[in-house]
């Protein structure tokens, strides 16, 4: 009977135990058949960028390519946080899987895509995502060959799941006269995943940043942080026409995010 290196969810957590013999070690199992484990060679989840979540379900990618000399069956990832292992997470999100998500790249290698799916609004609390989930995730993998041969990682590579953040501008007053101060105001917000709104990033630092009409190259005018409750207000006298911006460069586990550019005529 072929092994499977994830044999679906059971009690609510990932099987990555489905394999037949003795695990050499958690973070590197290999099955007890004499064929040689096959060899997880790439994985790409959100295609290499930061999974970022707002406040309803995301669906997201996670590439895994595997190779063998008998060719791959399957190949499989999940990303988990918590726990001991991917076995027993605290949450986990877990692709669906079929047969046919499967590629051949050549007659050893293929090329599995997944979808999975973050939510913030799950109703299992395996899969739900709150706000102290925000952060470094492991990346767990699994294959199997064409001769029966499996392997398994549960920390094959570790990926950010950060909370999605908003960012406006307003620059005020337009058109403005040369050495007037211009204010420009804002309000930085990110998702809670636990009440499922925006709520104010408070004391964060923001930057003011200028692009001068004709050009395209944007420049910091100035630094200012955010009040408890995430507004930010700040003055500057420009002396030519340009666009005003707030940018913020996020954290390991808040996305960085730029508001839409304001121009302003300077007269």
């Amino acid at each position: 009977m072929r092994t499977r290196v994830f044999a679906g969810l059971t009690t609510g957590a990932l099987a990555l135990t489905a394999l037949t013999g003795t695990a050499a070690q958690a973070d590197d199992r290999a099955s007890a058949s004499r064929a040689t484990p096959p060899k997880i060679t790439k994985v790409t989840v959100n295609g290499g960028k930061d999974l970022v979540v707002g406040v309803s379900k995301k669906t997201f990618t996670i590439k895994v390519t595997a190779t063998d000399d008998s060719g791959i069956l399957i190949a499989f990832a999940a990303l988990w946080r918590g726990g001991t292992s991917a076995d027993n997470p605290q949450t986990i999100l877990v692709p669906d899987i079929r047969m046919g998500d499967c590629v051949r790249n050549s007659d050893t290698t293929s090329t599995c895509t997944l979808k999975a799916v973050a939510d913030p609004k799950a109703s299992n609390r395996l899969f739900d995502l709150t706000n102290a989930g925000a952060g470094k995730w492991h990346v767990a993998v699994a294959a199997d060959s064409m001769d029966d041969g499996a392997v398994e990682r549960q920390k094959y590579a570790t990926h950010q799941v950060k909370r999605a953040a908003k960012l406006t501008a307003d620059a005020t007053p337009e058109p403005v006269r040369r050495g007037d101060a211009l204010t420009v105001s804002g309000s930085l917000t990110r998702a809670d995943w636990n009440t499922h709104k925006y709520n104010g990033v408070a004391s964060s630092a923001v930057k003011l940043q200028f692009k001068k009409k004709g050009t395209s190259t944007w420049r910091t005018v100035k630094t200012v942080k955010a009040d408890s409750r995430g507004k930010v207000r700040t003055t500057t006298k420009p002396t030519a026409d340009g666009d005003f911006r707030l940018s913020y460069p996020g954290t390991a586990t808040t996305a960085g995010v730029t508001s839409k550019a304001d121009f302003v005529d300077v007269r």
